[in-house]
């Protein structure tokens, strides 16, 4: 995320020095850039967030399934780095249109998933449907390229995605996610930036991106990432639906490593959660489906929750959010973001 949406970015210089180590290693080849969505300003006003603002979008999820609406500012919790911060919530939900960025994996084993993916086109309209959202296609192996440009028509997309070739063993998925977090990061201000993430859950052949620098740059990014992996992880995911943070640690330092060990062992996982979006796995063509459902009807039903962090040190800071009284509500939001050193 920007300096004008998010003033944030970088680590303390001593985490940065431990923790990126190989931070000097070559960079992503400059992505190719989608057309500007056609008749957007990017000066455009926007309400979401300012420089001196954290934005938090924030899932409040009944158990059983289903949306809890109508919560109030003094229903939430959030704490930065362990202290209770004075919060703002946005009346209406997130009514912003969309920019999406559809990354699927062509690499490795996903020419097992190429039928399931086929039928994603018409699922793409619970994206689109207000008539501004746009799409813009991304396939991945060994290295991420642009496979079909910005467009209102889910159709268009489908098609794209019906003629799938198949690439090499490899599955970048840490530098298909910088690339496509570029890609987003130039689409106008005001628009709901979201990344929907299909592969395997690690990352196998990224050659420009490592995992602290990935860290840091979505802590910096407002793009909500949701990942669709192939391979099941059960235990995992009941962890991840369970856990409420009380298990995290607020030590800028382990938490960086953490994340970066993290990366290593599901890419895709870690990714969704630190941006506060979703990660989910799937086995057949209807629980993909329904996944990707989810998806999009989770992405507009977040509550927009903004604060001002009471001790804005730069650097790596932990989020957590809860409701102040036990809902027995799932509640997803991003787990950290990064404050810039002021200039």
């Amino acid at each position: 995320m920007n300096c004008g949406r998010f003033c944030f970015c970088g680590l303390a210089h001593a985490v940065l020095l431990s923790a990126l180590g190989m931070a000097a290693a070559q960079q992503l080849p400059p992505a190719e850039p989608p057309q500007p969505i056609p008749g957007s300003r990017g000066d455009a006003p926007t309400l979401r967030v300012t420089t001196n603002e954290v934005l938090v979008p924030t899932l409040v999820e009944k158990r059983g399934g289903g949306i809890l609406y109508g919560l109030k500012p003094s229903d939430f919790v959030l704490e930065d780095n362990g202290v209770a911060q004075k919060i703002r919530v946005q009346e209406e939900m997130d009514t912003a249109p969309v920019a999406l960025i559809v990354a699927v994996e062509e690499g490795g084993v996903s020419a097992l998933e190429f039928d399931k993916l086929a039928k994603l086109g018409p699922l793409l309209d619970l994206f689109l449907s207000d008539g501004r959202s746009q799409a813009a296609l991304v396939g991945f192996d060994s290295s991420p390229h642009l496979i079909r440009d910005y467009t209102h028509s889910s159709e268009d997309i489908g098609e794209a995605l019906k003629r799938l070739e198949p690439g090499n063993g490899g599955d970048a998925i840490l530098d298909t996610v910088s690339y496509a977090v570029d890609l987003l990061e130039s689409q106008p201000k005001e628009y709901r930036r979201v990344l929907l993430l299909v592969s395997e859950e690690r990352d196998h052949g990224s050659k420009h991106t490592k995992p602290a620098q990935l860290v840091q740059k979505i802590g910096r990014s407002d793009v909500l990432v949701l990942s669709i992996s192939f391979s099941p992880s059960r235990a995992e995911l009941l962890h991840d639906v369970k856990d409420s943070g009380e298990d995290r640690t607020m030590n800028m330092i382990s938490t960086l490593m953490m994340a970066v060990q993290a990366f290593k062992k599901n890419a895709a996982k870690e990714v969704a959660q630190m941006s506060g979006g979703e990660y989910t796995t799937f086995t057949g063509d209807k629980r993909f489906e329904q996944r990707v459902v989810d998806a999009a009807k989770h992405v507009r039903n977040r509550y927009l929750i903004t604060f001002s962090p009471s001790d804005p040190k730069p650097g790596l800071h932990t989020i957590r959010v809860k409701t102040a009284q036990d809902y027995g509500a799932r509640i997803v939001a991003r787990d950290n973001y990064w404050l810039q050193q002021e200039q």
